[in-house]
């Protein structure tokens, strides 16, 4: 805790307001649209990538919270303060941390495969974001720490699989396959594991929502893999203003499938957490598999 009291130390309203914002960068809808924005409009494959990296670190992430069910910090220690700004989003247990797991495998991944001012200032938010979390107060280094280096050691280890499935132009079947049996496996664990009674049951209900929307993922973006390789081989190149209607039409048409099945989905299976599964896998499906097969559409708007 000594780290944690020092920011708590050195903390300004000005201070506040920086690693607040910072820190919302480190968040699933900010990855969601990077991933989108690669996947989409840069390079497809680097997009394929980096949803490994990031599907691979959720799963293991979610898989030690509930192993370990380490409390936050001003729950282990009632005398530390935290910046009250972050308490609404800081829910869950504390070990590791989301946040960093996200940011160092996600901007990790982007500073890995690109270069220029892209890799910069993304090696600068794989830095500041865990930062954050310590400046905030809602994680201790050792959260923050653990997250850092097992996406480290995702990014290591993913980038030679996928430079050899690129190098024999293939897809990457055999890497979404392991994180679909790493997901099944997770969904398992939460199904069937006899946890403590002491378990706190908002955090095993999250535990149980994000296993099922991660399997569901998972299968989502193996079959994905198949109907690009098989039928799509989209291209992702458009001139600027086909750029910008690709993206943000396709975000809409991924808010709408991911918001419009969600009350429907749990109507019909009673409530069952099946249905994120379901959801997740016809969203991934939706903004991977169909909405590509538009961009001919798009790579025409706005050529001279």
């Amino acid at each position: 805790m000594a780290i944690l009291y020092w920011f708590e130390s050195i903390r300004t309203p000005a201070l506040d307001t920086f690693f607040s914002l910072i820190t919302h960068l480190g968040e699933e809808t900010f990855f969601l649209v990077l991933a989108l924005l690669i996947f989409w409009c840069v390079d497809k494959r680097q997009g394929y990538y980096l949803m490994a990296v990031g599907f691979g670190g959720t799963i293991l992430n979610q898989f030690l919270k509930l192993a370990f069910r380490i409390p936050r910090p001003w729950v282990r220690d009632p005398g530390f303060t935290i910046v009250e700004a972050a308490r609404a989003e800081a829910t869950g247990y504390s070990f590791p941390s989301g946040h960093t797991q996200t940011a160092v495998g996600v901007y990790g991944g982007v500073a890995r495969s690109r270069g220029g001012w892209p890799r910069y200032a993304a090696l600068a938010l794989a830095v500041l974001i865990p930062i954050s979390r310590l400046y905030l107060g809602v994680h201790t280094l050792w959260d923050v720490g653990v997250a850092a280096v097992s996406s480290l050691l995702l990014l290591l280890v993913l980038w030679p699989l996928f430079q050899k499935y690129w190098s024999a132009s293939r897809q990457p079947y055999g890497i979404f396959l392991a994180l679909l049996v790493l997901a099944a496996a997770y969904t398992a664990y939460v199904s069937f594991w006899p946890f403590p009674a002491d378990i706190d049951p908002a955090n095993y209900a999250s535990g149980v929502k994000n296993a099922y929307t991660l399997l569901g993922a998972s299968a989502g973006v193996l079959a994905v893999c198949w109907l690009d390789d098989r039928i799509l081989r989209f291209d992702t190149r458009a001139p600027l203003l086909g750029q910008v209607l690709k993206l943000v039409l396709g975000a809409a048409l991924a808010l709408g499938v991911k918001e419009g099945l969600k009350i429907a989905l749990a109507a019909a299976m009673d409530g069952h957490p099946a249905a994120h599964a379901i959801r997740y896998f016809l969203v991934v499906l939706a903004v991977g598999g169909i909405w590509p097969a538009t961009f001919p559409f798009f790579a025409k708007i706005g050529k001279r």
